[in-house]
């Protein structure tokens, strides 16, 4: 068939509108998936109507009517009843902020216990404000090492959690070593969430791990938050983080994870089954437990402000 001039013409013009329409329909397609990713992994950025604790820092859920609720003792922490250490680190008035505390070891274990004839910490909201003065190397000689189920046991990566649903614990009583853990790897700025079955062989693989700070978290202030809650008639659990990042009391949703089953402790069967505390290997812990500790590893720091609450997410 011959072509002429002006049907040779039509036929290019109408190539190139072709292509130009497919270059903008798959380019448009592409960008709007790439934004529909970032969405999907963007901070959430939260108003909280809820109101504010007694020192006047945003919560994310209300506190349970009738609920229990607890604040470190600014003036002095040690003098709280409720307020221990599980080792003799001392505690120190900052010389940086005298609002504020200093603490400073391998291993810090802050807890908060139950009273007597209280309920448990189940479904709580925890809160506090830290600044980071300086690192520990992790694989320096003459710690003494427990594992934080970090993935590499033996050596405590430096880290931020806060920690809640168990009880005192030790390798003679492992079964109440149980525990939901969220908490900042310092060093690579990630949140994430970890569980512990049994004390110390029923940790889990992280889950929820993402950047919740851009910059390094060294010499300035960040507010730290985890909630945890039961959900579907307590048949599993709802995890969330958040953190201030500016100190501007301006909270942002940086993860979530939910526990419904089906997230393993990590040791093999036989370390598993040893400790003899008759849960399932991902068993899901909506237990409430007397002791929330505010952990750190491997961390010189400052903090203010330290806070727990029941809550009603609903």
């Amino acid at each position: 068939m011959n072509v002429t001039k002006p049907q040779l013409g039509v036929i290019i013009a109408l190539a190139i509108v072709t292509i130009i329409l497919l270059f903008f329909y798959f380019n448009g397609f592409f960008m709007g998936q790439q934004e529909k990713e970032q969405t999907s992994i963007e901070p959430q950025r939260i108003t909280t109507p809820e109101g504010q604790d007694q020192f006047g820092v945003n919560e994310i859920y209300p506190t349970k009517e009738g609920g229990r609720e607890w604040f470190i003792n600014m003036q002095n922490p040690k003098e709280d009843d409720t307020f221990s250490m599980s080792s003799e680190v001392p505690i120190l008035r900052s010389a940086i902020d005298n609002e504020a505390w200093l603490i400073n070891d391998t291993q810090i274990r802050m807890n908060v216990i139950t009273p007597q004839g209280e309920e448990p910490w189940r479904d709580i909201e925890m809160t506090g404000y830290f600044k980071i003065r300086s690192i520990y190397d992790p694989n320096s000689p003459g710690q003494e090492q427990e594992g934080n189920g970090n993935g590499n046991e033996g050596t405590l990566v430096p880290d931020l959690t806060m920690r809640a649903r168990g009880g005192e614990h030790s390798s003679d009583n492992p079964c109440e070593g149980t525990a939901l853990n969220g908490g900042i790897d310092v060093l690579k700025r990630q949140a994430s969430w970890k569980k512990e079955i049994w004390h110390t062989g029923g940790y889990t693989d992280s889950k929820g791990t993402t950047t919740a700070f851009e910059s390094p978290l060294l010499n300035h202030w960040i507010g730290w938050k985890v909630v945890m809650y039961n959900i579907n008639n307590n048949t599993g659990v709802k995890m969330e983080s958040y953190v201030d990042v500016n100190n501007t009391n301006e909270w942002v949703k940086v993860n979530e994870v939910t526990d419904e089953g089906g997230w393993f402790a990590n040791s093999s069967d036989e370390v598993f089954n040893s400790a003899n505390c008759g849960k399932s290997k991902d068993y899901v812990i909506t237990n409430s437990g007397p002791i929330a500790t505010f952990r750190a590893d491997n961390l010189a720091f400052d903090f203010k402000n330290l806070s727990i609450r029941e809550i009603n997410p609903a």
